[in-house]
């Protein structure tokens, strides 16, 4: 694989990463034969041009976070971040790691930077703030700070301290489940989850997450949450799954992550 954009015209394929894409496609030269991807890791709703048919049908094959892609790229084992960079996401060993004891005070933990998103979860947050007590890391209604910070063992290590974290993505989309569910799950944090409608396909194990949509509001989940922090049982129920294993359909969704997924894409480009 060649990075080189002046050789583009002597490739079989050309990967297009659409949420950085600046050029027309209208424009550009498309040697005959030659095959276009659509890879973005960034939902429908943050890319409008991902689901426009016309701009769409430009490229022959699509890679993204889709489970109808042609080439699957979820944030797990086997989801990648930039081309160049490998691996990213937890493996099933990562998430069935034992849950570490919670030392915080405050019952959850948010970490969030990005205020201009198309879920509102800051504002929810905001909200939910007024009846629970939640540790904010990120820039966005930040009351935290990290004392140092090493990147994701930081954050994973900080997570594990908090019976729960506010795993809200930036949008609404479906399959659209990134690190912030996935990091929870690691770090043996409850995931309290709110972005993609179907979530529950995504769980590893049984009973390993709280749905935001099932709640009214803010201080009906705020309630729920302070009940389950205040009763050992009643939370421990939410890792259990951790020493009863993965979930066989989630283990079903892991097999279609293999080999590494510019090897899947070679594989179709190699067909006729």
């Amino acid at each position: 694989m060649i990075y080189d954009r002046l050789r583009i015209a002597e490739a079989n394929a050309v990967v297009f990463h659409i949420p950085t894409l600046r050029d027309p496609i209208e424009r550009l030269w498309k040697r005959p034969g030659q095959r276009w991807v659509a890879w973005s890791m960034e939902s429908d709703a943050n890319n409008p041009r991902l689901a426009d048919p016309e701009f769409m049908s430009n490229f022959e094959l699509t890679m993204t976070y889709r489970r109808d892609s042609d080439v699957w790229v979820p944030y797990l084992k086997a989801g990648f971040v930039g081309l160049a960079d490998g691996f990213v996401g937890p493996g099933p060993e990562a998430m069935l790691e034992p849950p570490r004891p919670k030392t915080e005070v405050a019952p959850a933990i948010y970490v969030a930077s990005n205020p201009e998103t198309l879920s509102g979860r800051d504002a929810y947050v905001r909200e939910l703030m007024r009846y629970l007590e939640v540790d904010s890391y990120g820039s966005s209604l930040n009351n935290r700070t990290w004392p140092t910070d090493a990147g994701r063992a930081t954050k994973l290590e900080t997570l594990s301290r908090y019976k729960f974290t506010l795993a809200f993505e930036n949008s609404f989309a479906e399959d659209y489940v990134t690190e912030k569910f996935f990091d929870a799950i690691v770090a043996g944090s409850v995931p309290v989850y709110l972005g993609a409608p179907n979530i529950a396909d995504f769980a590893p194990g049984d009973r390993c997450f709280i749905d935001v949509a099932a709640f009214a509001g803010p201080r009906e989940l705020a309630t729920h949450l302070l009940e389950l922090s205040h009763d050992e049982t009643a939370y421990q129920e939410y890792l259990a799954w951790k020493s009863d294993g993965l979930r066989p359909e989630f283990l079903a969704l892991l097999t279609r992550l293999e080999p590494h997924p510019l090897c899947r894409l070679a594989r179709l480009l190699a067909r006729p």
